[in-house]
This record gives structure tokens, sequence and C-alpha cells, in this order.
């Protein structure tokens, strides 16, 4: 029985520590808050903070495991690479984990090698000279952290007099106080899963995605299949393969943000060498395309045969619990919704929480999945039910 550790136990990494349980793995799990959802899967579990690499490391070395993933977030990434690389374990090249956590080194490596259609970008820094910078660019331009998921600090400038609060922004939401600065796109963004195999990516699916509006950009849904032509797809599977290429990743699972304009060009705009969050692993790749996309990257992972078969596929959309922020005075009855409107309801939403307003994918309280033979019927059965539990909420 071969022993898993999975770098992150929180809400969506819990789907991945029940889904290797379920296939017969040990699973230990670290994380930095006690009661981390995911604790109550594995068999063992220690509270250590992921971005602490050597720490995971020695608890990794006295647990003798046999494979290390992380999931569904950015912060793990360095770390479950460093472990891999320590007790030589199948795993991301830490070298390259390193460059695919800076989104500037990775933009920068992307237009180096003519991957897609996007333009140069700038890193900046506190000690940058934003007065000097603003005058070179042309706007409107996206400001981001050079580290980091969910959206958190990015925004849109649309002249050179907000540039410096933008970066302050973006600097103050980033781990290594950086951040980048991207031609701003107008296009539509989808969403691209792979998982690389000895060294082969097989990209599983290209996905349409809902976005909130400007000034922020956090993701409301996903589904498969895309709403793009077989041509225009077929380009953007071609650009996640040579970026996944050109950044010399070697192994796992990657997740790939892209915005396509309406005349087919491709532009990625964000990389994370990790099973995509919103979902994306546990349930939208599965019925998306009929491959049991979480256990081919456990398996991958402790060095198993990967089976990537694809099984019944079917349509399937999926909608945040995303709100304009409150406290709930009322909870549904869950089982009732999905039992009525025959969709999947996960969720960490409790009667008295307070909630955020909606701007970044941090602010989600969980999400609705809906399956039908058409791609467009799944998505209003999903915001139909989405508008059901909003009106009791808040009620």
């Amino acid at each position: 029985m071969k022993k898993l550790l999975v770098v992150g136990a929180g809400f969506l990494q819990a789907f991945v520590i029940k889904k290797a349980k379920e296939m017969g793995y040990t699973v230990v799990a670290v994380d930095a808050n006690p009661n981390a959802e995911g604790f109550a899967y594995a068999d063992k579990y220690a509270v250590i903070n992921i971005v602490d690499a050597q720490a995971c490391l020695e608890y990794a070395k006295a647990e003798q495991i046999d494979g290390v993933l992380t999931a569904a977030t950015d912060y793990g990434v360095l770390t479950a690479s460093y472990i891999a690389q320590e007790l030589n374990l199948p795993g991301l090249k830490y070298s390259v984990a390193k460059i695919v956590k800076n989104k500037y080194q990775t933009r920068k490596c992307l237009f180096d090698n003519n991957v897609d259609d996007a333009e140069q970008a700038y890193e900046v820094s506190e000690n940058t000279d934003i007065t000097e910078l603003q005058e070179k660019l042309r706007y409107p331009v996206m400001v981001k952290p050079c580290d980091g998921s969910g959206s958190r600090g990015a925004s849109r400038v649309d002249n050179a007099d907000d540039l410096k609060a933008a970066c302050d922004c973006a600097i103050g939401a980033s781990i290594t106080k950086r951040a980048t600065i991207e031609a701003f796109v107008v296009g539509k963004e989808y969403g691209a899963e792979t998982l690389v195999v000895d060294g082969k990516p097989y990209v599983l699916a290209v996905m349409r995605k809902w976005m909130t509006e400007p000034p922020y950009y956090a993701e409301l849904g996903h589904a498969i299949p895309s709403d793009l032509t077989p041509e225009v797809e077929e380009k953007a599977r071609k650009c996640v393969e040579n970026a996944i290429k050109a950044l010399g990743i070697n192994f796992g699972s990657v997740n790939m943000d892209m915005l396509i304009t309406p005349n087919g060009e491709v532009y990625i705009v964000d990389i994370g060498a990790r099973m995509g969050g919103n979902l994306i692993g546990s349930h939208i790749i599965n019925a998306g395309t009929g491959i049991d996309y979480m256990a081919a990257m456990i398996c991958n992972a402790v060095g198993d045969p990967v089976d990537l078969t694809a099984k019944a596929k079917t349509a399937v959309a999926t909608r945040l619990l995303a709100f304009d922020g409150g406290v709930v005075t009322t909870m549904p009855d869950m089982k009732e919704l999905e039992r009525k409107y025959g969709v999947v309801i996960e969720h960490h939403i409790k009667l008295g929480d307070t909630v955020n307003a909606y701007h970044t994918n941090l602010d989600g309280c969980g999400y609705i999945v809906a399956v039908e033979n058409d791609v467009e019927l799944a998505a209003v059965k999903a915001e139909n039910v989405l508008s059901k539990v909003r009106s009791i909420v808040f009620s």
C-alpha cells in the first residue's frame, strides 16, 4: 500500500484526499489550518504551513512517502516539487517550478519562444520607478501579482495615473512582493487542463469560462465542451503543449488560463503547475471528458500506471456560489435542491456565516455542477439553481 503526501488539505484538496483513499492508498496531509477539511479524510496529518518546504520535507521523510502532489493552489507547488527532488520521487523539476511560480518569468519564457500571440511583459517591485515606466506603456494593461492565484490583486489599468495604485495592490498581494504588467487583451477567457506523464503533455480539455465584470476578473463558472470552433480550439491546445515544452514542465498537472480574441488569437494569461481549482479536477474534467483525471494524477504521483482512457462523457457546466455579501440568515436544503433539479452542490457555507462580496475566487462559497446532453442546457440549469440558493441564503 503506497503512501501519498497531499500538500494542502483545504476544501478543494479534500476531494483529492478522498479519491486517493478510495483507490486504496495511504494518505498523509499537511496544512497550516488545524481545521482544514481534508484532515478528516486523511490517514494522518500535520499542521504545517505548506510554503515551509523544509518542514514539509522533514514530515515527508518521517512518513516515508511514495509520492507527493499539491492541487488547486499555487502555494504548494514549490514545496511538492522540492520534496520530490529531495526524496527522488516523481515530480516537477524544482528549477522549473520556480520559473512557473513567477508569472513574469513564465511570460518572458513564452514570449521568447513565440508560444502564443502575447506581447512582452514587465516586472515591478517596491523599488521600481513607476513614474518612468508608466510613460512607456500602451494602455490599457493588466497588473497582477507575480505569484498567487484566485485573481487576488489583479486589476485593469486604463491610464498612467492609475498605474502606481494598481502596482501597489498587486505587490501587496504577492508573497515575493513583485508584480507583472501585461498588455490588456480584449477576448473571452478559457481554461485548459493538462496532465504530463513521462514528459509528454496530454491536454485533457479546453473549457469555456464565465467571468465577473471589471474591475475584478474572477471565475464564475466553467463548461465542457467549449464554444470555440474546432480550428481555434486546436490552436489553443497547441499553444498549451508548446508552453509546457518551452517551460520544461516534465511532470504532473498543469492548469492554464487563456484569452482568445474574436479573430482567434490566443494569449496565455496564467499557468499553474497543479490541478485546477473550482472543481475542475474533481468534477468537470471527469464529467466532460470521461477521463478519471484525479485517479490519473494520483497514480502519476506515486509512479503507478496512468489510465487516460475516456469513458462516458457528457456536457457539464458549473456555477460558483458567488454572492453580493452579507450574513447567511437561512440555509437552503442543499440535498433537496440536488434531488429536485438534478445537480451536485459542493459547498462550505453555514448558517450565520458572514460572506464577502464576490471579487476573487477566494470569496466563493461552493459550486453547482450540472450535467446535460447539451452544454447550454447544463449552463441554464446551474444558473437556475444558483438563483434559488441566492434567494434563500439572504432571505
